[in-house]
């Protein structure tokens, strides 16, 4: 490719593609695909830029690729050919594919390898100029555009070839050249739109058209035209004249970014204005005020600066600078909310006069999943397992099992039946309305939680018993029906429940012994079932896949425990601890009790970080490797009797009777050994570190293959031993580094 000098400057693109309004949630990834789409087109031309930027407003995709190169670089191409004197079909093939009128153009080379002539064709293509390049790329970027839903419009919407896209398309801004002179248009149409210099401004502010050169002047003119085009600075113009309104009025403002980021995609030239509700509406828990604001209304609450309570104003983001300051508007929206607050209120009202356990029986008709029954099912199966969790956290069984009891209640409800994401909030104002235990309330609110990296964890030892039994009745159930997370798709959110039993139980360092809970919730789920079937049985019902007395092989607990591995690896990476330990931890028997795990792994990390560990892994490779060859050299018979005890009368050398010592002192235990037992796992390690010399002492000075057989043998029963002994602390073998 020909490089510009300094003082040519080279030519940039401008493309936008102005429609109608694009949803709010598809802006961010359109912009993405557009860039991606047009720099890979280019590429695959062999053109490259200095850079490109993307951007989107509800009307409008732009794109702006800086430093492209006026023209493609010039190919130059051999195409080797069929040796001479090859058939007269392989001679015309090598002409056709090389663009060749006759043999006469092409060359004749040597093979020096196999002393035979061959025919070779020298391709020479002229690049093309990059205008005419665009004028090909753009149309099919434009027409295979990957919305996640387009339509076609108009009268050529009749036919299957008619374009689609997202809204109706208006006009296409496609200009190309260098700074110093006029660019020029790419002359292209898509869907009987021809590319131009012209688009629009703000639709009520700015309506005409706006002639544009380059991407300099481009964005300077919308801004004029009243619309921003970077959604960033969209965002941070809302976030700041919402900070600066509230902090005028004594309030502050209520922060959201989802809605933010939804609110800027809504506007091109946003304008703040604040509306205000009826302060008997306060009376509504403020959850529901926000819920009902926001989803209705996409506007912000404020709290009171002095109390810190909500207060009966709100904020808004309009799309205009209007005459009367924006006073209407404010008025309109506040004319909805509180039209929506009252139903708020009535649906409130409604729930309080209903207690929670009187809407059990409505959960009998609501589905959970086919071959787990209904959600009154489930809510039995959760009782009964955070009575047995209870003990074991620190809970009180009666009030954990009557959290579980009524931690659905609050589905059927009203207020949950319109805003489905309070599930749980909603339970713990009615469970604490009508009079229940503080502790039943809270786990009642807060058993969902974890539902992400940034969720507060559950501390308290009653609302930890429901929430472990919620995440593992989900994560156990689902895998006894065989719907496990596979790749990407993860519908149940089994990914996320796992997530959470594992930071419940490290964050609040709990002793559970995983396999025992998954034993106990799959006797009450196969015992409860088992009841199901026989009562249906009885009353000549059908023999669904719910109905077969038991619940998944009895495999699962074990199967499910390798999932809780992967997350806990998950967990902890996040935190900077290293996967590999996790996995030589994980593979000593019986590791079903996290916090112990994570304690060994700490300790394990510590170890190895210091020179003893590094170096006592280095001598247990070197061990583990001698006795892999030696393994694979003689057979499995011979590899057997190295796992036999090694005979220390027949030791010789002082190096190989030092290690002995530690690894077998007199017949006791090792004290890494006895540490582990009393979970010392600090003192484990500082036990197992006297190893490092009389291992590196071994090697330095001991020939395992000696000459002796039954020298050789015990000196390799020796090395057994020691890979023995390690892998008692943790598996070595799967120790990267």
């Amino acid at each position: 490719m020909r490089r510009a000098k300094p003082f040519e400057p080279m030519p940039d693109l401008l493309l936008e593609l102005f429609s109608e309004e694009i949803p709010a949630r598809m802006q961010a990834q359109a912009a993405d695909d557009l860039k991606r789409l047009v720099t890979e087109a280019l590429a695959e031309k062999g053109l490259s830029c200095e850079g490109a930027a993307a951007f989107a407003t509800p009307r409008r995709l732009a794109l702006h690729v800086a430093g492209l190169p006026a023209r493609q670089p010039d190919l130059r191409e051999e195409k080797k050919g069929p040796r001479v004197g090859s058939p007269e079909a392989a001679v015309q093939g090598f002409l056709k594919s090389a663009g060749l009128a006759s043999l006469a153009e092409a060359k004749i080379e040597v093979d020096p390898k196999k002393k035979t002539e061959f025919y070779l064709a020298v391709v020479e293509r002229k690049g093309q100029p990059t205008l005419d390049v665009l004028a090909e790329i753009l149309p099919a970027v434009i027409k295979r555009f990957p919305w996640p839903k387009s339509m076609r419009w108009g009268a050529a919407s009749v036919s299957p070839e008619a374009l689609r896209w997202v809204r109706p398309l208006h006009a296409i801004i496609a200009t190309f050249g260098p700074e110093t002179e006029d660019p020029e248009i790419v002359p292209f149409s898509v869907g009987g739109i021809e590319a131009s210099d012209v688009t629009f401004g703000h639709r009520f502010m700015a309506p005409g058209p706006i002639k544009v050169r380059r991407f300099d002047d481009y964005a300077p003119a919308l801004e004029k035209a009243k619309v921003v085009l970077d959604p960033t600075r969209r965002r941070d113009i809302i976030l700041h004249d919402l900070r600066d309104l509230a902090f005028a009025q004594g309030l502050e403002l209520i922060e959201d970014a989802a809605l933010l980021e939804e609110v800027s995609g809504l506007v091109e030239w946003p304008v703040v204005l604040t509306g205000e509700f009826d302060a008997v509406f306060l009376d509504i828990p403020p959850e529901v005020i926000r819920a009902t604001i926001r989803a209705n209304q996409k506007c912000f609450v404020l709290n009171d600066a002095e109390s810190g309570k909500l207060a009966n104003q709100f904020a808004l983001v309009a799309n205009i600078d209007a005459p009367d300051g924006g006073a209407a508007i404010a008025a309109g929206n506040a004319r909805v909310v509180r039209a929506r607050l009252s139903d708020a209120k009535f649906f409130w009202e409604t729930d309080l006069k209903v207690r929670l356990e009187d809407r059990l029986q409505k959960l009998e008709a609501v589905t959970f999943h086919e071959k787990l029954g209904t959600q009154r099912e489930r809510v039995r199966r959760l009782e009964a397992l955070a009575r047995l969790i209870a003990p074991q956290v620190g809970a009180d069984p009666e009030l954990a099992a009557r959290a579980a009891l009524l931690a659905k209640a609050d589905l059927p409800s009203e207020m949950v039946g319109e805003f489905p994401e309070l599930q749980g909030l909603m339970g713990r104002y009615y469970a604490a309305a009508q009079g229940e235990a503080p502790e039943v309330a809270e786990a009642i609110g807060d058993h969902y939680k974890p539902q992400g990296p940034g969720d507060r964890i559950p501390a308290a030892p009653v609302t930890i018993a429901v929430a472990l039994a919620d995440k593992i009745d989900i994560l156990a159930g689902f895998w006894a029906i065989d719907e496990k997370p596979t790749g990407s798709k993860d519908p149940y959110a089994l990914r996320r429940a796992a997530l959470g039993v594992v930071a419940i139980v490290l964050e609040n360092r709990l002793r559970l012994r995983l396999l025992d809970i998954l034993a106990l919730h799959k006797k009450i789920v196969d015992d409860d079932l088992r009841k199901l079937h026989l009562e249906r049985a009885r009353g000549g019902g059908g023999d669904s896949a719910a109905m077969t007395g038991q619940v998944g092989p009895d495999t699962v607990p074990a199967d499910l425990l390798g999932f809780f591995a992967d997350r806990l690896k998950v967990y902890l990476r996040e935190r900077g601890a290293r996967h590999d330990l996790i996995d030589a931890v994980f593979a000593l028997p019986g590791q079903d009790d996290l916090t112990l795990i994570l304690r060994r792994v700490e300790a394990l990390g510590a170890f190895l970080s210091a020179e003893d560990g590094a170096n006592l892994l280095g001598g247990y490779r070197r061990a583990a490797n001698i006795l892999r060859a030696e393994e694979k050299k003689f057979g499995a018979e011979e590899a057997a009797s190295y796992e036999l005890p090694f005979s220390p009368a027949s030791l010789r050398e002082p190096e190989e009777l030092a290690l002995a010592n530690v690894l077998d002192p007199k017949g006791a235990e090792p004290r890494w050994s006895a540490a582990i037992r009393d979970e010392d796992f600090e003192a484990a390690m500082k036990a197992l570190a006297q190893l490092r010399a009389p291992v590196d002492a071994f090697f330095e000075k001991v020939t395992v293959n000696a000459p002796d057989p039954a020298l050789r043998l015990n000196r390799l029963r020796l090395l057994a031993e020691l890979r023995r002994a390690v892998n008692g602390v943790a598996d070595f073998s799967l120790i990267a580094g």
